[in-house]
């Protein structure tokens, strides 16, 4: 019964993404896009400077400086928190899963949602700190206070956002992930490593977003260098089936793709809502959670703090969301009867040595650098809900919720986290474009 119903809200995914997300998407992008004059393709060499600027000893003095002056986070702890949420399992698992499904085509459709989700999450983060409010020593921000601005007289549609962000925040497909991988490869129990991962995020999350920041500002730069030497290394080996393989993604990208070894085919419907539902999820796309994320800074400029964002969609789709889709496509085992969560860490083990025991602590650490931000935002959308008692009834259900899908198939709580998704993008994304021109594209001046 439980597999039939889960084979229903698939097939509602998938209309869902394949037809109203891709219009939603590229419609608000390309306008976007158009005002903005392609800014995240224009300013991006001034972006990614001002990225590597953020690391300097004069930068972080200055963080210090104003960390004494104003509440918030550091801005860089911001933005690992928010990216925390987007590098992790699902750039190896469910782009995974979108190419066994869809094929490798899917990967131009997860490029073309990448480039203008990075103004569409652009316009987010800006309005997202734009329409901040003050708590004490803390910000709040998300898409619930944009919608407030946006319609002040449909305050129901706040809180229909802030239901599906606390939703959206309990990440049962990377907890199932997580919890298959160490039980299958250290053959532990599973009711164990259940316990101690729910024991290890509540602990994680309960520092906030700046413990949150420093936990994936550690873990995502030491993940994102690995795994591309990595891939770098099986590249430079199948040097020449690269052609081939870029070939075969622009063909499939438009025509679907017949089926292969243990590949079953695909048709341009089920590419383009594969390559469309994967990139949102993995980039957090039209999604909101960015701005609950990053709406915490302390930096007073919108622009920066949007900026880094745009840096993020690019590390997080453009970098290792192609590293994966190269690692399993060159390795051939897109084709083979391998479940998804496990393709990523056999394409490594034909070329790498103790990937049984490497891999299940990678994926742990990319797990648990996306789980944290997730369950914050989760729970600050529950005490935007219920202020008084959303915070405690919010641990019951992501209790509940995590047990429960820990005993089923990863692919059904990815599903779930889809579909809520991708009605949380219908909401956000027209607010975003209702709302464009109360955000600037110019440069940023220096501080």
């Amino acid at each position: 019964m439980i597999d039939l119903f889960f084979q229903a809200l698939d097939s509602f995914n998938t209309l869902l993404w394949g037809y109203v997300g891709t219009a939603f998407i590229l419609l608000s992008g390309i306008i976007l896009s158009f005002r903005a004059r392609w800014y995240q393709i224009t300013n991006f060499p001034q972006i990614f400077k001002e990225f590597l600027l953020s690391f300097t000893k004069v930068e972080r003095e200055l963080e210090k400086k104003i960390s004494l002056e104003s509440p918030g986070v550091s801005s860089l702890r911001a933005f690992f928190a928010s990216i925390g949420g987007c590098i992790g399992v699902g750039n190896l698992v469910t782009i995974s899963i979108a190419i066994k499904i869809g094929g490798p085509g899917a990967l131009l459709w997860i490029w073309v949602v990448a480039l203008l989700g990075m103004i569409i999450k652009y316009t987010e983060v800006y309005l997202g700190i734009t329409y901040r409010v003050q708590k004490g020593k803390t910000y709040e921000g998300g898409p619930m206070y944009i919608l407030k601005k946006a319609f002040p007289k449909l305050g129901f549609l706040s809180s229909i956002v802030a239901i599906l962000m606390a939703i959206y925040g309990v990440e049962i497909f990377m907890f199932s992930v997580i919890k298959q991988t160490l039980t299958t490869n250290f053959d532990v129990s599973g009711h164990w490593v259940t316990v101690g991962l729910i024991l290890a995020v509540f602990w994680g999350v309960y520092g906030g977003v700046n413990r949150i920041g420093a936990i994936s500002s550690v873990l995502i730069p030491c993940f994102v260098v690995v795994f591309m030497a990595m891939t770098l290394w099986i590249l430079i080996g199948s040097l020449d089936q690269v052609p081939h393989l870029l070939q075969t993604i622009f063909y499939s990208a438009f025509n679907g793709h017949a089926a292969v070894g243990g590949f079953a085919g695909s048709s341009f419907l089920m590419v383009l809502a594969k390559g469309f539902s994967s990139a949102a999820y993995s980039g957090d796309v039209g999604i909101g959670y960015a701005s609950m994320m990053q709406a915490e800074t302390r930096d007073k400029s919108p622009k920066r703090q949007a900026n880094l964002t745009i840096f993020g969609i690019f590390l997080d789709t453009f970098i290792v969301c192609t590293c994966t889709v190269l690692l399993i496509t060159l390795t051939g085992v897109w084709t083979e009867n391998i479940p998804g969560e496990q393709m990523v860490q056999v394409a490594l083990s034909r070329h790498f040595p103790l990937m049984d025991y490497f891999m299940p602590v990678f994926l742990f650490a990319l797990g648990y650098s996306t789980l944290l931000p997730y369950l914050c935002a989760g729970l600050k959308s529950a005490e935007y809900v219920l202020p008084q008692y959303g915070r405690p009834l919010y641990y019951v259900y992501a209790l509940i919720a995590f047990t429960f899908f820990s005993f089923y198939d990863a692919s059904y709580a990815l599903i779930v986290m889809n579909v809520a998704g991708g009605f949380l993008m219908l909401i956000n994304i027209p607010t975003f474009l209702y709302l464009r021109k109360e955000v600037s594209y110019d440069k940023v001046k220096k501080r």
